[in-house]
């Protein structure tokens, strides 16, 4: 996997953003289409990283480390399942999914620096 396409990244990315623009489209809200399709960018962004050779684990993993926080935190204030307490949930199983995929590429965790 750590040499593939990040198919689970690009996955978690398309469904931050989509989740985004159904929160507009359901409330009009811009707050969450703006959070939406950024997060959803940068997760994209970070699954290409994923997706090279070596990969470059770093920006999937601290964005996920920071829409975990966000959004379990409203998780938290709301009791609502969805959208936060699902994004919270792939969050923190993309930010394990990293540290055990990728750990010989994290050089937070001992990896080489790539």
């Amino acid at each position: 996997m750590a040499n593939g396409n990040d198919i689970i990244g690009y996955l978690f990315a398309a469904s931050v953003a989509a989740g985004g623009i159904m929160g507009y489209v359901k409330a009009g809200s811009l707050p969450s289409l703006g959070a939406g399709i950024a997060f959803g960018a940068l997760l994209g962004v970070g699954a290409q990283m994923n997706s090279q050779n070596p990969p470059r684990p770093l920006l999937q993993l601290g964005t996920s480390i920071v829409l975990a926080g966000i959004m379990g935190s409203r998780w938290s204030r709301s009791g609502k399942m969805m959208p936060a307490g699902m994004i919270c949930i792939l969050s923190c199983a993309t930010i394990v999914r990293n540290l055990v995929v990728y750990n010989k590429h994290l050089p937070l965790l001992g990896g080489k620096q790539s």
